[in-house]
């Protein structure tokens, strides 16, 4: 990915989100010929020069001080995610093609992180790396989301099941914003990684096969991914509404552990429970029949 283009990009696009009245800015009347905040307004409240502030939003965050992206991110009012994805632009600015020589990413379970999974026989898991390859996954983890395991790919990849198989937006409930954010997590990951060639491919499909997609990709959000609420659309027990837990495995730098409980006491958890029961058996038993 061109590293310059994406630092350009991503700055455009929140300077234009940004109104003067949502600023310390000074009222100015008149008509205004841009809908966001102007470059020089930018470099105002980031406290710096036009000339250096034009510099950084043509891609060029070569010798960036921490202490300006933070400046930067303070006067664009970037959240924790889109703070970060600017420190990772700007490390990638600076190591250039040395970059290329980041530790190579695991595509397979250590035997350790598998046998954590296996013992998790009362909540869904699955542990995904930065690209959303699943990876490995417990029985439940299985059973719970099995549209997305019954794909023909060996590696089930959540984004390539969201957006190119029809059946995502019936077993996800919640498919519009979790469709927005896969995108998202996808540009962090372009962020911190942009030379694995394996997901600029992957965005590439996406981009020819999906024309919202290619849209939403094209507005440069990103977010982090640490807990949540899925709805899904089970095909043997109906609606599931599950918890979430994402949290990041420090021994195996890029991947993430996801874990899914259902309240106490709920239907949720009983649909639980009789997923469990069915994934426990063996392979030709029959499956739970839906719940009315």
């Amino acid at each position: 990915m061109d590293s310059r283009a994406e630092i350009r990009d991503f700055l455009t696009t929140r300077r234009a989100r940004l109104t003067p009245d949502r600023t310390t800015l000074p009222a100015v009347g008149g008509q205004r010929r841009v809908a966001g905040l102007r470059r020089e307004e930018v470099a105002l409240l980031a406290g710096v020069s036009v000339d250096y502030y034009i510099r950084l939003e043509r891609g060029n965050l070569t010798g960036v001080s921490d202490s300006v992206l933070e400046a930067l991110a303070r006067a664009l009012q970037l959240d924790d995610a889109e703070r970060a994805h600017l420190f990772d632009l700007g490390r990638t600015a600076n190591t250039g093609a040395g970059g290329r020589q980041r530790a190579t990413r695991r595509v397979h379970l250590r035997p350790q992180t598998q046998r954590l999974l296996d013992v998790m026989t009362l909540a869904p898991a699955y542990v995904r790396n930065g690209r959303l390859d699943i990876l490995g996954a417990n029985a439940l983890g299985r059973a719970v989301f099995a549209p997305l395991f019954d794909t023909a790919a060996a590696t089930p990849n959540m984004a390539r099941f969201i957006f190119l198989d029809p059946a995502a937006q019936t077993f996800y409930r919640d498919w519009p914003e979790l469709a927005g954010d896969v995108v998202a997590l996808l540009r962090s990951e372009a962020g911190r990684d942009p030379h694995d060639r394996a997901l600029s491919d992957l965005v590439g499909e996406l981009s020819t096969r999906s024309d919202l997609f290619r849209t939403w990709w094209a507005k440069h959000n990103v977010r982090l991914h640490r807990s949540g609420t899925k709805k899904l659309h089970h095909p043997a027990v109906g609606d599931l509404t599950l918890a979430y837990e994402s949290m990041e495995l420090v021994t195996d730098p890029g991947l993430r552990l996801n874990a899914y409980t259902a309240e106490a006491g709920s239907t949720d958890q009983d649909a639980l429970n009789l997923l469990a029961s069915w994934a426990a058996t063996p392979h030709d038993a029959p499956q739970p029949q839906q719940r009315q």
